[in-house]
């Protein structure tokens, strides 16, 4: 079997029995078929999978850790690295319970991750976004909706973007999303957010699906009811962002990171915020507790130059 079609064949496995989301599975595409693309154009081919041994994946992580990204100087980031080959040993793996002869899995080292750097809003930093928007016209009453939809339950910004009408809630204020492996949770609106939804929500002349939808053209004209993208969004908080004077580069995950830090700084338990932000181990969402940790000032009041 050549590498093209052990990709192939791991991709078809992936999509029909772990049911991945389409976001993921587009990610293992382009990972594994970086990959292919450089066995063909700076490796030895498309070799039989047997014979992509240990020295052949050295050779690719050293092209990985000096490749340019694109429009960006220097290499790939330790983390970017981290995902090419987090993907190629999870189809090894898949090969290897095949009965198939691959190299192991285990075989493959990581780089050692970057520390991760959470960057989130104070306060009056969040209260100064939510207020950016000019609520007057019918794309600024949206925004300040959607602002206040993320803020109130920590949507990624793919669950908020893919968000339909009839499935929020709005007047109990909760309503269930599906996330990262297909694991579904349930969310809360604060009653700001209820309150700017409904006003959003009575001011829409359209009868489109999604939730958040684009505000051009005329009432009622398809381009008005057109879903609110991904990239659309990540463009109105960094707008509203430079408006409000936040000098951080913010975007909806800053947001997201804002929404776990206010319910941890102001007493939740550790395991009700992994629930709320969907984390599949709770490890991910200690990230946060060395930033909200309510002691840290305090030993530093009363112990820093002996308590002066």
């Amino acid at each position: 079997m050549k590498v093209t079609a052990a990709i192939e064949e791991f991709l078809d496995y992936v999509q029909v029995e772990r049911g991945l989301s389409a976001t993921t599975l587009k990610n293992y595409r382009r990972w594994l078929e970086h990959l292919q693309l450089w066995l063909k154009q700076k490796g030895p081919g498309d070799i039989e999978i047997k014979d992509l041994r240990s020295d052949v994946i050295w050779k690719y992580r050293l092209y990985l850790a000096g490749r340019p990204r694109a429009n960006k100087p220097g290499a790939l980031s330790r983390t970017s690295q981290r995902y090419f080959l987090i993907a190629l040993r999870t189809m090894l793996r898949y090969l290897t319970k095949r009965g198939v002869a691959v190299l192991g899995p285990e075989q493959i080292d990581l780089p050692k991750p970057a520390p991760r750097q959470i960057k989130f809003l104070d306060d009056r930093s969040v209260e100064r976004l939510l207020a950016a928007p000019k609520v007057e016209t019918r794309q600024g009453l949206r925004d300040r909706a959607l602002c206040e939809v993320m803020f109130s339950t920590g949507l990624r910004v793919s669950e908020l973007s893919g968000l339909d009408r009839d499935r929020v809630n709005v007047s109990d204020g909760e309503f269930s999303v599906t996330g990262k492996g297909g694991r579904t949770r349930v969310v809360f609106l604060s009653e700001e957010a209820r309150q700017w939804l409904t006003k959003y929500l009575k001011a829409r002349k359209d009868d489109g699906k999604a939730l958040f939808v684009t505000a051009r053209g005329k009432p009622g004209s398809r381009r008005w009811a057109k879903r609110l993208s991904i990239r659309a969004i990540q463009d109105l908080i960094k707008h509203y962002c430079r408006l409000a004077g936040i000098t951080l580069p913010a975007s909806p995950h800053t947001l997201r990171h804002s929404f776990a830090t206010d319910l941890l700084s102001h007493g939740a338990d550790l395991r009700s915020v992994q629930e709320l932000l969907g984390h599949k181990n709770v490890a991910t969402t200690q990230i946060y507790t060395h930033l909200t940790n309510p002691q840290l000032r305090d030993v530093h009041r009363r112990f820093h130059r002996g308590g002066r």
